[in-house]
């Protein structure tokens, strides 16, 4: 009898066993929550620059204080568009070359350019290009206003301060060409600019 009770004991000590262990062999996977990752495909920047226009034949030189404005759109890590406007602060600066002449040029400088723009990021720094067409503008050159348009190229790099603000720093070829605006007294014109400032995107 003692037997019995024993057998009956352990064989519902077993099957208790088994059933209570049955589930042990399936890990609960944790809900770990993926934090959002804000992106910020608008931006818009104001920078400071330094404009040129040579004539490369008499070394005549105009030049300006600038100030550039840009916005422009993210699609990816990798390429964005941009559009500039830039202006001078005050009358353009002359020096006269192997010409002489006393009299100057102190007109206006503007232009403007639409570019599309590839970007290679490395950490917090961009590397990037500036591909597009754009336009320079000299006011009262030579008895009117010079308006050349043709391509633009450029080269920058940007460091991110935050998610939203970065500094940048670029160049841009604006011409290089024989004449401005069909005016053969321009021999050989070289027009390119340099510009530091701040972007923020939004």
């Amino acid at each position: 009898m003692k037997k019995g009770m024993l057998s009956l004991v352990s064989i519902m000590a077993l099957s208790g066993i088994a059933y209570g262990g049955g589930d042990m062999g399936k890990a609960v996977e944790p809900y770990v929550e993926m934090p959002e990752v804000e992106v910020y495909p608008f931006y818009i920047g104001v920078g400071m620059g330094d404009v040129s226009v040579d004539d490369e034949t008499t070394d005549e030189k105009i030049s300006a204080t600038t100030v550039v404005l840009q916005a422009g759109y993210e699609f990816n890590s990798y390429v964005a568009l941009e559009g500039r406007y830039t202006l001078g602060l005050g009358a353009c600066d002359y020096d006269s070359g192997t010409l002489g002449v006393t009299d100057g040029y102190d007109g206006d400088y503007y232009s403007w350019g639409v570019y599309v723009k590839p970007m290679y990021p490395i950490g917090n720094f961009d590397i990037y290009g500036l591909l597009g067409y754009g336009q320079i503008m000299l006011e009262d050159l030579a008895g009117g206003d010079a308006v050349q348009g043709g391509f633009h190229w450029g080269l920058g790099v940007s460091y991110a301060l935050s998610g939203e603000i970065s500094v940048f720093a670029d160049y841009v070829s604006l011409y290089d060409d024989k004449g401005l605006d069909k005016r053969a007294e321009l021999d050989d014109i070289v027009a390119d600019t340099w510009t530091v400032g701040l972007t923020y995107k939004f």
